[in-house]
Parts: structure tokens; sequence; C-alpha cells
């Protein structure tokens, strides 16, 4: 819905749990502050996001990382410098 040119609203589901979705938004809102996730968030909100788009964008990507943590059963090793 959203490529290339289009510039239209975003439209921010509430699918899944309720609890789930409040504690990885709760997590985004603490890791946007860390020296680690604060260039990212603040990437999120130059390009012109909103700051709850940024947050959820944030949420999801740590959801994404704490799955394949558990699943490769790794420590969490951040880089230096992270590309999305």
């Amino acid at each position: 819905r959203e490529s290339g040119r289009y510039i239209g609203r975003r439209k921010l589901t509430k699918q899944g749990d309720p609890e789930i979705r409040r504690l990885l938004y709760t997590a985004a809102m603490a890791a946007s502050r860390t020296a680690t996730w604060k260039a990212r968030y603040q990437g999120y909100l130059q390009r012109g996001l909103r700051k709850t788009e940024a947050l959820i964008i944030l949420a999801r990507k740590l959801a994404r990382i704490a799955f394949a943590l558990m699943t490769s059963q790794q420590p969490y090793r951040p880089q230096v410098g992270m590309a999305d």
C-alpha cells in the first residue's frame, strides 16, 4: 500500500495479544533512550515519522531480535553502527 512515491496515512493495527503489544511498546520507549538504539530512533523521527510510529517500528525490531536470540540460543551482542 505504501511503495514508491505514495504518500498517505499509515494505519497502526491492534492485532495480537494486547499485553505483549504493551510490553513491546514499553521496551521500545526504554530502548529509545539507550546509546545502542537512540540513533536509530532519531533517524526514524528525522524521516518524518511520528513518535508513536517510530516506537512501534523499534518495538517490532526488538521483537524480531528477541525471537532470533531465543531460537538461536545466543547472547545479545549489539553491532556498532547497526544498519536497517
